[in-house]
C-alpha cells in the first residue's frame, strides 16, 4: 500500500500526484516508469517517475484524465491508500555530455522529458527545450523546465500562449539554426514521427519514449510490442526509450487504437453506473 501525499488537478485533463514509493524514490533514474494499480479490481497503467524525493520516500507523477483509471486517480486525495506500484521499469535514459541537447515534449509528454532535462544539464550540456499542447492550460511544467534548462519556448495550436505553431515547427528552425548533437522527443505518436523525419536526414541521434498499450511491465504479456530497425522489441523491458530513426510509427499508431471502442464503452458504463450510485462488477 502506498499513501498520497497530494493529488491535485494542474490543468483540465492532467494530474499531479506524489505518493510515498519509498524504494522507487531511492532507485529511480531519469526515463524510468512505474506500473500502478488503484485497488485490487483495478488495471494496471503504467507512468513516467516525473521527480523523486529520496529523503522523504516520495515520487512524483503526472497523469492526463482520459479514461476510467485515471478518472478514479484524480478523485483521490491525499490521505488516501494506493495498492500497489511497481517499479522503477524501464531503462534509464542514456546520460553523458552530447553538447547541444533539444528536448521536445507535447501535452503530457512534457512530464516525462522533465526529468531528462534536468540530468542533461546536470551533465554539462546546453539544454533547448520546445513544448507544446493544444491550448494554454494545457501546458504544463514551464516554470520547472525554465529553471533546469538554458531555453525553453511554448507552442499551442490555437496561439493562445507561445509561438502559434506545432514544437515539430520550431525544431526544424533550431536544427537548421545551429549543431544539435541529440535530440530527445516525447508526446503523441504523429509528433514524435514528425520530429524524427526532420533529424534524420541531418543525421541528429534522436531517442523517443513509447506509449504503447502496456500489462504486466515485465516482457510477458506481449502487449507492448513495437517494431524497431525491423524487429520485435517490447517496449516495457526493452525500452520505453528507443532510437526514433527505427522506430514503426505507422505500426504503433495502429496498436494503440486496438482497445479504442472497449475504452470508449468502459468510460459509458462508468458514467452510467456512478448517476446510478453503483459501481459495475470488477472496477
Amino acid at each position: 500500500m502506498h499513501r498520497i501525499i497530494s493529488n491535485e488537478r494542474i490543468s483540465p485533463n492532467v494530474g499531479r500526484m506524489v505518493v510515498e514509493a519509498r524504494y522507487v524514490a531511492l532507485h529511480r533514474k531519469a526515463g524510468q516508469f512505474i506500473i500502478l494499480r488503484i485497488n485490487e479490481k483495478g488495471e494496471r497503467i503504467p507512468l513516467t517517475i516525473a521527480d523523486a524525493d529520496p529523503v522523504n520516500g516520495t515520487i512524483t507523477l503526472y497523469y492526463q484524465i482520459v479514461g476510467k483509471t485515471t478518472t478514479d486517480l484524480s478523485l483521490l486525495h491525499s490521505g488516501d491508500w494506493i495498492t500497489d506500484i511497481a517499479g522503477p521499469l524501464g531503462h534509464p535514459t542514456e546520460i553523458k555530455k552530447y553538447g547541444t541537447v533539444v528536448c521536445v515534449g507535447g501535452g503530457i509528454g512534457i512530464a516525462p522529458i522533465y526529468p531528462i532535462v534536468k540530468a542533461m544539464k546536470e551533465n554539462g550540456n546546453k539544454v533547448i527545450v520546445l513544448i507544446g499542447a493544444r491550448t494554454r492550460n494545457l501546458l504544463i511544467l514551464e516554470s520547472e523546465l525554465s529553471s533546469s534548462s538554458d531555453e525553453v519556448i511554448a507552442c499551442t495550436d490555437d496561439g493562445s500562449y507561445g509561438r502559434h505553431s506545432y514544437v515539430t515547427d520550431v525544431l526544424k528552425e533550431i536544427v537548421s539554426r545551429e549543431k544539435v548533437d541529440f535530440v530527445v522527443a516525447i508526446g503523441p505518436v504523429p509528433m514524435m514521427k514528425a520530429a524524427s523525419e526532420i533529424t534524420k536526414p541531418k543525421g541528429i541521434p534522436t531517442m523517443v519514449s513509447l506509449n504503447s498499450i502496456m500489462v504486466d511491465g515485465t516482457g510477458m504479456c506481449g502487449g507492448c510490442r513495437v517494431t524497431v530497425g525491423g524487429e520485435k522489441r517490447f517496449t516495457c523491458v526493452d525500452g520505453p526509450e528507443f532510437d526514433g530513426h527505427k522506430v514503426d510509427f505507422d505500426e504503433l499508431m495502429i496498436r494503440l487504437n486496438t482497445y479504442r471502442d472497449d475504452e470508449k464503452r468502459s468510460m459509458e458504463l462508468h458514467h452510467t453506473c456512478k448517476l446510478e450510485g453503483a459501481m459495475p462488477h470488477g472496477t
